[in-house]
């Protein structure tokens, strides 16, 4: 694939993921929906494992490697879907644009590879103010709505670190090979969590709640991870970057247009407020350099 195209998949496929994991657990539960959609994609990656001859690395640093991101990716999503039903999928991207934020914290924190600059520090700041701005517009939105944004803040905090954590282990392995390894730790969790919460089989499975839930699976737990391992290793981290900024809007828009979710105000100002805190933490010294100084 082009790296055009996987820059515009990535992009689709991050915008319309929360979406997705709103209308997959329509009429199954968020347990079983997250359940499942892991399992098919456990499936899918050892299928693409076997036939594209990929090796399957059991290394120490690898073992390491498929623990963390197999615990952060539990305690994300399980989360991130408990959470979807108080909280709309626009909101839910625009917390998880927080993420470079977070994860760049951790790891000048944790691996001492990153000095925190004024404006990466202008550019968290700006962040912690959209995050007040979209936790006040989740009030007016109904019961439920302020744990649920509390859920999903956790999420993203879980995630970002799991990065970090994955990042300091420093594995080699393949990224499909990764994610597999990640799906095997996680997929008995989501299991246990799923008869814990639930532990009964839908009677019936709605087309809607289905066709989201292969989706996810096929898409948002394979593909997406490939293209975007993809572009890492090819494109400029100055560009991939301009996908946390594009997928919040789109994932509002979607969510508004597609699902009749209501946008308040505040969370258009957290919006711009978080996007605008990308900006500075990424370009800041960049721009910095550009402005005449006067002596």
């Amino acid at each position: 694939m082009s790296l055009p195209a996987a820059f515009v998949s990535v992009i689709l496929i991050w915008s319309t993921t929360p979406l997705a994991i709103k209308w997959s657990a329509l009429g199954i539960g968020f347990s079983f929906a997250v359940f499942s959609r892991m399992a098919l994609g456990a499936l899918l990656c050892a299928l693409l494992l076997a036939v594209l001859r990929v090796r399957f690395p059991l290394h120490r640093k690898a073992r390491l490697s498929y623990v963390a991101s197999g615990l952060s990716m539990f305690g994300a999503m399980a989360l991130t879907y408990w959470s979807a039903q108080y909280v709309s999928s626009g909101m839910i991207s625009v917390l998880f644009g927080l993420s470079p934020l977070i994860t760049s914290l951790g790891a000048a924190l944790w691996l001492k590879e990153e000095a925190i600059t004024p404006s990466k520090v202008a550019g968290m700041l700006l962040g912690v103010l959209g995050l007040a701005l979209v936790f006040r517009g989740g009030l007016g939105l109904g019961e439920g709505a302020f744990a649920g944004l509390a859920a999903l803040f956790v999420a993203v905090v879980v995630q970002s670190l799991g990065l970090v954590w994955i990042k300091r282990i420093g594995d080699d392995s393949p990224p499909l090979a990764t994610t597999l390894g990640s799906l095997i730790v996680s997929l008995p969790l989501f299991c246990a969590a799923w008869w814990l919460a639930d532990g009964h089989l839908p009677a019936v499975w709605p087309e809607r709640a289905l066709a989201a839930t292969v989706y996810l699976g096929v898409f948002g737990s394979v593909f997406g991870f490939a293209l975007y391992y993809y572009m890492i290793k090819h494109m400029e981290a100055g560009r991939i970057a301009l996908i946390t900024l594009i997928t919040p809007v789109l994932a509002l828009l979607l969510g508004h247009g597609l699902n009749d979710e209501a946008v308040l105000p505040q969370v258009w100002l957290g919006t711009a407020s978080i996007t605008l805190g990308l900006c500075l933490h990424r370009w800041g010294e960049q721009w910095l350099a550009y402005l005449p100084i006067r002596r």
